[in-house]
């Protein structure tokens, strides 16, 4: 059997992390077994799918590598099959009309809730002759007896009555078709053999397997994948911050430690952690999903986009981190090379987001000084240091890291200094925070005349402090 799984989300919102991972799954099964991975637009919510919805679960999935084999398809080019199959189980017997009111359905699900039982549709029109030429919708007509049995890939054996399914709307009365009715004939015309999708579908499949069974088909394989829970134990929502994928790309995220956090976030292998897309494709089965909810940690999804970006290579960093600093106002071609600057700051970064930030100093004058750091590092016993550095470092002809570690070192043996006390004022005057890659590389990244400018600020501080001291 050859496999073949789908992503189908519905296009009323973005890209979900809930969504994207279980597109995760599918891919990574799909490319495991030399399967198909086929994208399927599940756009029949007329009122609330819109085409920027397609274009963001889109965007989302080129942006984590999960490049599908087959389509998009779109349910909404396809109602003409989906109502040929509606016919066929009229013709059969297996569907029928119903022109029950809105007061009755009401009716019956009120009643049905003070028995305290689950509210279900009773088969009122089965027998009925209801005219196609009035309002109607058509109802799939289910199995009076007997139990579905489903062989979840991550669940086990799971079993439905058929007493408790009733019989399900598969067109409403607008004639468009229904979801259960929709995915049904999708699957089946597209050989889907293994569904993996939420566990929040697990109602569905006990109907959606009867479909397949009046329409002699043989049912594809189902794993349901259980919910994502946010930090706080609650299921996972807009108010836990960003559930987007793209947002994630906006807050500086790679998106190969998104798709690393996403594959352990209900699977794991040992104790592994890191996974290459190779190792993951290698090591991934369906059957080693846990049955339990996971929860999202955003502590260690930093810990591991920090591992990417120390890993990656500086001049792809540099690329990713331009529109960033575009954010901050700064035009990356008026400054040091972006790839030094990524480079020199790749240890330190979580985010994309976090090495713009630590990186602005390269490129424009700061505002204040961080207080604490001149409180401790811009005082009197640092003029002489700072100032026979400005001297040195404005004579410098060839503005070189080599160079610059130099010139420190030789003003520190002068003064007798240890390096720290040379370099750590002169770092908090160049770049007005105590932290930043080594001296001689934040020298060389913010230039000789800005370096000069900056210094004399830090001069005119330290002046201006020991004339409010008295």
């Amino acid at each position: 059997m050859t496999v073949r799984t789908r992503f189908a989300p519905s296009p009323t919102g973005y890209l979900h992390v809930g969504g994207a991972r279980t597109a995760l799954f599918s891919w990574l099964y799909a490319r495991k077994h030399g399967g198909k991975f086929v994208l399927r637009i599940e756009d029949t919510d007329l009122e609330r799918s819109t085409a920027e919805s397609v274009n963001a679960i889109l965007e989302g999935m080129t942006w984590l590598g999960l490049e599908y084999d087959e389509g998009p398809f779109y349910q909404t080019k396809r109602f003409d099959r989906y109502h040929e199959v509606i016919e066929e189980l009229l013709s059969k017997g297996l569907a029928y009309r119903c022109n029950c009111s809105r007061e009755r359905l009401d009716d019956l699900r009120e009643a049905a809730m003070n028995r305290k039982e689950k509210p279900r549709y009773d088969g009122h029109c089965r027998n009925h002759d209801v005219s196609p030429d009035e309002p109607h919708v058509i109802r799939f007509r289910n199995p009076d007896s007997g139990v579905v049995l489903v062989d979840d890939l991550i669940r086990g054996r799971v079993s439905f009555n058929n007493e408790e399914l009733d019989d399900l709307i598969i067109r409403r009365t607008d004639g468009s078709p229904t979801y259960n009715l929709t995915v049904v004939v999708d699957d089946l015309d597209m050989q889907i053999s293994h569904v993996i999708r939420g566990d929040d579908h697990l109602n569905n499949t006990p109907r959606q397997i009867n479909i397949l069974k009046a329409l002699n088909a043989e049912p594809p394989k189902y794993g349901h994948v259980p919910m994502i829970l946010g930090d706080d134990g609650a299921r996972l929502s807009k108010r836990h911050g960003a559930v987007s994928v793209m947002q994630y790309r906006e807050d500086g995220y790679l998106p190969e430690a998104l798709l690393n956090y996403l594959v352990r976030l209900g699977w794991s292998h040992g104790d592994q952690e890191i996974f290459s897309i190779d190792e993951m494709i290698e090591l991934f089965d369906i059957d080693g999903v846990n049955k339990a909810a996971s929860s999202f940690n955003t502590d260690k999804l930093l810990w591991l986009n920090q591992h990417y970006i120390k890993q990656d290579d500086a001049k792809r960093i540099a690329h990713l981190l331009s529109p960033h600093m575009g954010d901050l106002g700064i035009d990356p071609a008026q400054g040091p090379d972006l790839t030094k600057v990524a480079e020199a700051h790749q240890e330190r970064a979580r985010t994309l987001v976090e090495m713009a930030e630590m990186s602005a100093f390269c490129y424009q004058d700061y505002d204040e000084f961080e207080e604490k750091a001149a409180k401790k590092h811009l005082r009197g016993v640092a003029r002489e240091p700072l100032q026979r550095m400005r001297d040195a470092l404005s004579e410098l002809e060839d503005w070189q890291e080599e160079a610059l570690h130099g010139i420190v070192e030789q003003v520190s043996e002068a003064l007798e200094l240890k390096m720290g006390k040379v370099a750590q004022p002169l770092r908090v005057a160049v770049v007005g925070r105590a932290a930043s890659p080594g001296i001689d590389t934040t020298l060389y990244l913010v230039g000789q005349e800005a370096c000069l400018r900056r210094i004399d600020k830090a001069l005119d501080y330290i002046t201006q402090r020991e004339a409010a001291a008295g």
